[in-house]
């Protein structure tokens, strides 16, 4: 079954404003734009799918799908992921994809091998919507839909409920799939506490986002007075 991979990423400078007690914007920039690239990173890695298409306006996260052989498609609006994602299930039907993953760019966790088993499985198994709860089970953190126009992406706050009642009302096959290594998405402080609890638990994964978080506890770390 053809997968395509839909990455909506909005502009780092714009990212992460529920973190702007914390963190300052240049942080924020920082930690969106790695998450970013180990989220892409961990999609190359996983070979049930067979594209990728990021879905941006953001300079520098062009340049980096572009690197990586993904197709860009561009998001001059910005109206929102599920807009962004809207652009990419356009463009997985006019490309004749059977199956689409919609993937956050703030699950610098996701696992490869994880994902690639998810996709078997849901094929297996004859699964039309697959929905991936965030961690408090009332987000969405991704949705696999075959066709990739199997319902309507809603994301935002209460969209489990959503995408399930969507899929029930569509008479879908469909499950909700608890996949570890997707949810647990970033937006608060809370969120950044487990997050660097769990990268102490996983040395090896998300180093791109590993660096980022380094590089701002050395700046928010206290300067030891100069001695005389």
């Amino acid at each position: 079954m053809r997968t395509i991979a839909i990455l909506p990423i909005k502009s780092f400078g714009a990212a992460k404003q529920r973190l702007s007690a914390s963190l300052g914007g240049g942080s924020r920039q920082a930690l969106a734009q790695a998450m970013f690239s180990d989220v892409l990173s961990s999609l190359r890695n996983a070979p049930e799918l067979d594209a990728i298409a990021v879905v941006t306006a953001n300079p520098a996260a062009l340049m980096a799908a572009v690197r990586t052989g993904a197709v860009v498609l561009d998001d001059p609006v910005e109206a929102g992921q599920s807009a962004a994602a809207a652009i990419g299930i356009a463009h997985a039907l006019d490309q004749g994809f059977e199956r689409a993953l919609l993937v956050p760019g703030d699950t610098p966790l996701l696992d490869p091998r994880e994902l690639a088993e998810l996709l078997m499985r849901c094929e297996e198994d004859g699964v039309e919507a697959a929905i991936v709860p965030d961690r408090h089970r009332t987000g969405t953190n991704a949705l696999l839909l075959a066709p990739p126009d199997a319902i309507a992406p809603s994301f935002g706050p209460g969209s489990l409920e959503r995408h399930v009642a969507a899929a029930t009302e569509a008479a879908l096959e469909h499950r909700v799939e608890g996949l570890a290594s997707l949810m647990l998405d970033i937006d608060t402080p809370a969120d950044l506490a487990e997050l660097a609890t769990r990268l102490d638990a996983h040395r090896g994964r998300a180093v791109q986002t590993r660096g980022a978080l380094r590089q701002i506890e050395r700046m928010h770390r206290p300067q030891a007075p100069v001695g005389h």
